[in-house]
């Protein structure tokens, strides 16, 4: 193989582990709309500081917040699931894109 296959390669490989904000988006809006609504005020009243806070390591705070909170009953189901950990770096990289300091506003529809 010659250099320039070989750093497309890597540079796909790259590309593919990082989180996307667009499949967060779509995972925010089939698991959390139902209790959050649009979801738009949701994510735009807190800060890119607390979403990072609480989606570290796989969402484990924030998946606490919920399996404690007796009004967040529809979704522990959700948050005890392994998609939950699989798909928390995308739904991270969502929150954290429209956080209220971020400057961008979500389209959850």
């Amino acid at each position: 193989m010659n250099k320039v296959s070989i750093l497309l390669i890597i540079l796909f490989a790259f590309s593919t582990l990082h989180a996307a904000a667009y499949k967060g988006q779509r995972e925010f809006v089939r698991n959390c709309v139902e209790c959050h609504d649009t979801g738009q005020a949701f994510v735009a009243e807190k800060k890119m500081r607390y979403w990072d806070k609480v989606t570290k390591k796989k969402g484990k705070e924030l998946a606490e917040i919920h399996l404690k909170s007796s009004k967040a009953k529809k979704s522990w189901k959700y948050f005890k699931a392994s998609r939950y950990k699989k798909m928390s770096k995308h739904l991270a990289d969502f929150l954290k894109e429209y956080a209220k300091d971020s400057g961008n506003v979500p389209a959850c529809n």
